[in-house]
């Protein structure tokens, strides 16, 4: 017997019972009941019987002296008996040499009462009338009283983990605090739920206790060893607001005070945006330098350019903060043709004032000139409070990276002049990364190739402010002459001249202008017709296959009556369609680019022509440049015939209703 305790006595719950001179201390196990009876004497007797299994729980009824063993003897039954009928059964079966010692067969429970489910809790409740018996089911909860009535049984929604039973304030009446596995806290009084709470963990259990002044508090315990105290309901706030003394209302001020303010909402209202303001200082700033010349051994790789070496030039990003930022990610986008050695950079978190430096090569890849020489930088991160923010950046690109120097032509096809205000200058001094030793003595004409385009030449008159822009491309002008502007705007306004302007005499080339957009729209309505035919040849492919198919598994073989020809040839057809249309799909890419060069280059005359401010030049750019991709869906005519029919309704209407 001692040997059985001490194997995990620790762990085993223990009842102390007191009748007729003798104290017998029972322990239980889940599989086993163990007892020890002591008497005056000092002589013991012990004992123990095997259980199959074992929910425990001893009480002594208010209503009687001797205590109950409540005990499940098997997973569906919920059973009562005496604890004093267990020295005296082991001392009959002794004297009779019984070798079973099965509590099962020989215990003679009071009740016993049919559950239907396993029972994972056992909890005795004592009131001063009567005591009852607590059952926590897998999917039920059970009340039985202590004669094994049923009192109540409450079905949950949820599996539970625990429970416990306590007295209600209301007499007649019982609580229960049931956890389950969804981490909630259920509050029960009888079968009406009267309060539900969050629980961080699964309890698997649960006990109400008081500290000093804080009384009723639930205290829960996880599979993981996590205790929580938990209060269920706030305290009152006993905070009163004091009394304001009474004063006279002097008029006269509170008409100033509502001047004052209705001035404040009236300059609100007239600066009011639909963006908020942006912060004074940015948590995090982007600085872009560009190498000012370019890649000693070019970075550009896979590209489709033949006969010149493509060059490269490196662009450095440099990040601070001034805050603390987490995860930034640095994305970098150019336009076709252009593209980069690498568009995405992960950086670990900055701290305050950390220098983060990212590195990447942009170079031409395709086998056309771009239509802009730009691109942006974009940073994002979060700050320490979780709000995701972006910082963004954008750079300009130099025109050395897609032209190089070349001899001049005297006759091209397409030719812009461009007048200016000022006395004319030496093209060697305007593009000074561009002169070679042979076009030294040449000062008033300088050649321009670009790597993927054609040949263009720059041409300054002797004796007129005017200069002649050439080329074979019409839409290959637009670079040159946005290059030309811009440093002859840099130019002078080193010298101090503050009214330098360029002009231009017109006509408009529209007719030049056209022939692009009908190219484009040519394009467009060949990709529509490789569609209709690759989708009219895949429908007969796959009916072809569905008669072969049906030829082949029929067990009476049939002529194929030339279906393995007709389908070799429907296969060599979908295959010359599918690449007609890929090779459309590239043509289009290109001639889209084009377009855009052409737009780019009609904006910019129109701008010259008619003198236009920034503002108007945005309107015509935002209506004119809507896209800055082509799609099957929504094509460039789309976007800007809507456009061109809301700009007519609006800023250019002659109605001053519009």
């Amino acid at each position: 017997m001692s040997t059985i305790f001490r194997e995990q006595h620790a762990t085993w719950p223990m009842a102390l019972l007191a009748e007729s001179k003798v104290v017998t201390l029972f322990a239980f196990s889940p599989w086993m009941v163990c007892w020890c009876s002591l008497n005056r004497r000092a002589m013991h007797s012990a004992g123990f019987y095997q259980v199959s299994f074992c929910l425990v729980h001893c009480a002594t009824s208010p209503a009687q002296t001797l205590s109950s063993l409540f005990l499940p003897v098997d997973t569906l039954r919920a059973t009562s008996t005496k604890l004093s009928l267990l020295p005296q059964m082991l001392i009959r079966d002794r004297n009779q040499n019984t070798k079973s010692l099965s509590l099962e067969k020989k215990l003679a429970a009071d009740w016993m009462l049919s559950i239907g489910e396993i029972a994972l809790d056992l909890n005795v409740l004592s009131n001063p009338v009567a005591a009852s018996v607590f059952v926590l089911g897998e999917r039920n909860f059970f009340c039985i009283k202590e004669n094994g009535q049923m009192c109540f049984m409450k079905k949950l929604e949820h599996n539970p983990s625990c429970f416990l039973p306590y007295a209600s304030v209301c007499e007649g009446t019982s609580n229960s605090l049931i956890g389950n596995h969804n981490n909630m806290l259920l509050v029960y009084q009888d079968v009406t739920l009267q309060w539900a709470a969050q629980l961080p963990h699964v309890p698997v259990a649960i006990r109400v206790a008081n500290f000093q002044d804080l009384k009723g508090v639930v205290v829960t315990l996880s599979s993981d060893g996590h205790l929580q105290c938990s209060y269920l309901g706030t305290d009152p706030s006993f905070f009163q607001a004091p009394k304001v003394e009474s004063r006279e209302i002097n008029y006269d001020e509170l008409d100033t005070e509502m001047k004052s303010l209705h001035k404040i909402i009236k300059e609100a209202s007239k600066t009011q945006d639909i963006l908020p303001l942006a912060e004074k200082e940015d948590d995090l700033t982007v600085a872009i330098h560009i190498a000012p010349n370019m890649d000693a051994i070019s970075q550009a790789v896979s590209t489709e350019v033949e006969g010149e070496e493509v060059p490269s030039i490196t662009v450095k990003v440099k990040i601070k903060t001034r805050l603390v930022v987490q995860n930034p990610k640095v994305a970098v986008s150019v336009q076709p043709p252009l593209t980069v050695t690498q568009d995405l950079f992960i950086i670990d978190s900055m701290g305050p004032g950390s220098v983060s430096t990212v590195t990447f090569g942009v170079f031409l890849k395709n086998s056309y000139p771009p239509a802009e020489l730009g691109g942006a930088v974009a940073v994002s991160y979060s700050i320490p409070t979780g709000i995701p923010r972006v910082s963004q950046c954008n750079f300009s690109l130099p025109l050395r990276l897609v032209c190089i120097p070349a001899s001049p032509l005297k006759n091209a096809n397409y030719k812009v002049t461009i007048d200016t205000n000022k006395l004319p200058v030496n093209l060697l001094e305007i593009f000074p990364d561009f002169v070679e030793a042979f076009e030294e003595e040449q000062v008033n004409a300088l050649g321009l190739q670009l790597i993927a385009g054609s040949r263009i030449t720059l041409l300054a008159s002797k004796t007129s402010q005017r200069y002649r822009i050439q080329s074979e491309a019409f839409e290959d002008l637009w670079l040159i002459i946005q290059e030309l502007n811009t440093r002859f705007e840099k130019h002078f306004a080193k010298q101090g001249a503050k009214d330098f302007r360029c002009s231009f005499a017109g006509p408009i080339p529209l007719q030049e202008y056209f022939e692009k957009i009908d190219r484009h729209f040519e394009l467009r309505l060949n990709s529509k017709k490789y569609q209709d035919l690759l989708s009219e040849r895949a429908v007969q492919f796959r009916a072809i296959q569905r008669r072969l198919l049906t030829r082949f598994k029929d067990k009476t073989p049939a002529p194929l009556q030339n279906l393995d020809t007709l389908m070799d040839g429907t296969y060599r057809q979908v295959i010359a369609l599918a690449d007609a249309a890929e090779e459309n799909r590239t043509a289009l890419c290109q001639e889209f680019t084009r377009l855009r060069s052409a737009t780019h280059l009609i904006i910019l005359l129109i701008e010259l022509w008619q003198n236009l401010n920034r503002d108007q030049t945005v309107i015509l750019e935002a209506t004119l440049l809507p896209l800055l991709q082509d799609t099957p869906q929504l094509g460039w005519e789309e976007s800007v015939d809507a456009a061109v029919t809301h700009l007519l309704r609006t800023c250019l209407s002659k109605s001053p209703k519009d």
